[in-house]
């Protein structure tokens, strides 16, 4: 792929547990702009090195800078990925490609800084709120795990602040989540709320409620579930299908992302927004809209007229990520300048 000499290009990626993006953007009127990219499975790897070395040999180039989103909690430059067998370093990139500056950030901290910069059609409204100039932005992104991350806005810009949140409690709202709670205590012990709001999260609801013995399963979708991604599976089936089983799993889901979602607004004040990001909120989009996921978020007791003030969003643009790291790898270029 042909570059003019003089031009900048950073370096960005977007590592998940299931799979990895890296891209090659340059600098653009408001926002890095993407000029090429390639996704590779994560599990089929050893490393993000042995993926860098083999977008590296596709796309000749020496980048400015580099950032990279991972799916872990990063601490002094290193992070071991909560759901891959790998440690990434900053340094051990630095040393392996000769680049100078490389960042790792937490891959919702990406998503995040992202958020300021994503177009109107990029996101869809959940409600009519509008958000305030300056304000904390949350964002709460299921997908393969749970990921939380907050902007919160110093100086002239918006600073990414990262966390383990989709690690924290599951809090049962209701006696029916208490029996949900119950369930996963026997499996789990800890039942954080990834082991609900996840990919996973959505099958164990399902499993949950089969296991109660309110609801049937068809055989043709115990088949499918057992050669096809069964939180895809459950999904399609509650709104292609109708399966009632399927649907009280997904109602529940919804309920509480609501109620998370609603937590995070609370616990950091995100008069700038709740923004849903990950692989899954597109895919359950019209779930989302009806009133049971804001009415779980808007259910804080006193603090109800507050939530209602408080604008959510879904991100669709499934590089937002991406985007995000190639927003931090601009950044750094531009520090040591």
């Amino acid at each position: 792929m042909p570059y003019k000499p003089n031009e900048k290009i950073f370096l960005a990626g977007d590592i998940g547990g299931t799979k990895t993006n890296i891209g090659l953007f340059v600098p653009g009127k408001r926002r890095p702009r993407l000029k090429t990219m390639q996704t590779y499975s994560s599990g089929d790897a050893r490393g993000l090195e042995i993926i860098l070395e083999d977008f590296v040999k596709n796309h000749a180039s020496t980048p400015a800078s580099a950032a990279f989103g991972i799916a872990g909690p990063v601490v002094n430059g290193r992070s071991r990925t909560t759901n891959l067998p790998w440690v990434v370093s900053e340094d051990r990139i630095r040393s392996h490609f000769g680049w100078k500056n490389v960042r790792l950030i937490n891959d919702l901290a990406a998503t995040a800084l992202s958020v300021p910069f994503l177009s109107r059609g990029q996101t869809c409204r959940l409600n009519s709120a509008r958000s305030r100039k300056g304000g904390n932005i949350g964002v709460v992104a299921p997908g393969t795990g749970l990921g939380t991350a907050l902007l919160v806005f110093q100086g002239q810009r918006y600073v990414a602040v990262s966390s383990e949140g989709g690690h924290v409690d599951f809090a049962p709202t209701s006696e029916e989540e208490v029996f949900l709670w119950r369930y996963l205590h026997a499996q789990f012990g800890h039942v954080s709320v990834e082991r609900v709001l996840s990919g996973q999260g959505l099958v164990n609801i399902y499993q949950w409620l089969k296991n109660s013995g309110r609801y049937q399963e068809p055989g043709w979708l115990r088949e499918r579930m057992e050669t096809a991604d069964p939180a895809l599976a459950i999904t399609e089936s509650a709104f292609d299908k109708g399966v009632p089983l399927c649907k009280k799993a997904l109602d529940h889901f919804v309920s509480l992302l609501g109620a998370v979602c609603g937590n995070l607004a609370l616990t950091a004040m995100t008069t700038g927004g709740i923004y849903l990001g990950g692989g899954i909120p597109p895919k359950i989009l019209p779930a989302l809209k009806d009133d049971r996921f804001l009415k779980a978020f808007r259910n804080k007791g006193r603090f109800q007229r507050f939530l209602e003030k408080i604008p959510v969003r879904v991100i669709l643009d499934s590089r937002a990520a991406l985007l995000g790291a190639a927003i931090s790898a601009e950044e750094i270029f531009l520090e040591f300048a």
